[in-house]
């Protein structure tokens, strides 16, 4: 327990040395964000993907502020006090758990990755409200069922949760074993739960991800792909999406007066009913 609020770090806590000489995902999205949580190696492939598809920048950007949108509307009008954010990656402004207690202080939020160096910054950097609590859990997207156990620790799966899949399903190759992790896990929470996601895809002005993720996948870690916006609607199945339904990330429920340019990546919320 610190003075902010429970905060913790849970299984599986393997502090894995940190391997500086590949670019890794966590730490070219934060070079991309205009981070210092990244190497020569994560700066010289973000650069090469950046000349092959120049509007990254904006895509990594739109997704973040899709995250502080979400997780508002998440917990002021929807009510949610819980989430479970998976492939948080590096700690950066408007984190879940400080936009979601910025509107209830009582949320509790588990933050899972599996990145060494996101672990590092995990334990250094995620506090919490004196109210709520903040956990952090070193698990693989993969492992749905271990995700679940740990983060049972924290949340209680009898009350609406959030789960939070920004980003992240991409690194899940197969789509079959895509759609399932996302039933695993939602059939895993309670009526009135809700799934939040992003996704990049090829439609969306994004025909250039093509060979820009062909160069990620033979330069860096961990490999990536695109897929359709019927492909990432089968991760909605038995659920129901909230207005707007399945967008541009950038454009989903803007603030009045926003007019932000569409970027090839797809959001969407929607509930458990």
């Amino acid at each position: 327990m610190s003075e902010s609020g429970d905060v913790g770090v849970r299984d599986g806590e393997r502090a894995e040395p940190i391997d500086t000489s590949v670019a890794h995902n966590a730490r070219v999205w934060n070079y991309w964000l205009g981070g210092k949580d990244n190497f020569e190696p994560d700066r010289r492939v973000g650069d090469h993907v950046r000349a092959m598809f120049p509007v990254i920048g904006e895509v990594a950007r739109a997704d973040r502020r899709f995250l502080a949108r979400a997780v508002r509307h998440l917990a002021g009008e929807a009510g949610v006090r819980q989430f479970l954010d998976i492939g948080t990656g590096l700690p950066t402004a408007d984190n879940t758990h400080q936009v979601a207690q910025a509107v209830a202080p009582d949320a509790r939020i588990v933050y899972v990755d599996n990145d060494p160096m996101v672990l590092v910054h995990a334990r250094a950097l995620l506090t919490s409200s004196a109210e709520g609590a903040t956990d952090y859990v070193e698990a693989d997207v993969h492992d749905p069922a271990s995700i679940l156990t740990a983060a049972a620790r924290t949340l209680d799966f009898d009350r609406p949760v959030a789960v939070m899949l920004l980003g992240i399903l991409n690194f899940v190759l197969d789509t079959d074993e895509a759609v399932a992790i996302v039933r695993r896990l939602m059939d895993a929470m309670p009526p009135g739960s809700y799934l939040a996601l992003t996704h990049p895809t090829v439609e969306l002005g994004g025909e250039a991800n093509v060979p820009a993720m062909e160069f990620w996948n033979a330069n860096a870690a961990p490999p990536i792909r695109a897929r359709t916006g019927a492909e990432i609607a089968r991760f909605l199945d038995g659920l129901e999406l909230v207005e707007p339904g399945l967008v541009s990330c950038a454009r989903w429920r803007l603030d009045d007066g926003e007019e932000p340019a569409v970027v090839p990546q797809y959001g969407c919320v929607a509930r458990r009913p």
